[in-house]
């Protein structure tokens, strides 16, 4: 049930995205992230407008199955930088895009940080395709910003473990 929940949602969003665009598409290519920098693509996700916000659609392979967290982060970067004194992979991408400077993760329509995104579901073959929507985003805010995918999942909230639970960024593109 829960996933014809998902796929009908889906298509909600898709026939909401297509018929409401007032801003073009774009398209971002993801990265598998390392210490040693962004590597492989994975594939790409495309960014739509819709008058219910904007409508980020995967079509991602090669990620371990299961739920990620899915965000968007304040910085065009994918580069490995220092954190604690040690490199870490998509670092220069900073935290999670926040222009009210709240300082706390939440629902992607809640009262958080902005870049907050529904979490992305990867299918038992490595792949990732189902649309999610972020209703407090514009077209207009996501330019210069990155994209990225965390190795586990997101609970949206700052507990038990800070920032949803995601660990570790494992794959990341630039919105351009």
């Amino acid at each position: 049930m829960t996933h014809r929940l998902t796929y009908l949602c889906a298509g909600l969003l898709l026939a909401a995205s297509a018929s409401a665009s007032a801003s073009p598409d774009m398209t971002v290519t993801l990265n598998v992230l390392s210490e040693s920098g962004p590597g492989a693509s994975v594939g790409t996700v495309t960014i739509s407008d819709s008058k219910h916000g904007v409508v980020f659609t995967p079509s991602l392979k090669g990620i371990a199955p299961g739920v990620h967290g899915f965000h968007v982060h304040e910085n065009g970067s994918c580069a490995t930088a220092e954190k604690d004194g040690k490199p870490v992979a998509g670092q220069a991408a900073g935290g999670h895009y926040d222009p009210a400077k709240t300082g706390k993760h939440g629902t992607p329509w809640g009262d958080g940080h902005r870049g907050d995104l529904p979490a992305m579901f990867v299918d038992a073959q490595g792949e990732a395709s189902n649309p999610v929507l972020a209703p407090r985003l514009k077209m207009s805010d996501l330019k210069g910003k990155a994209l990225m995918v965390h190795a586990g999942g997101d609970n949206h909230a700052d507990h038990p473990a800070p920032l949803g639970g995601g660990g570790a960024r494992i794959a990341c593109g630039v919105i351009k």
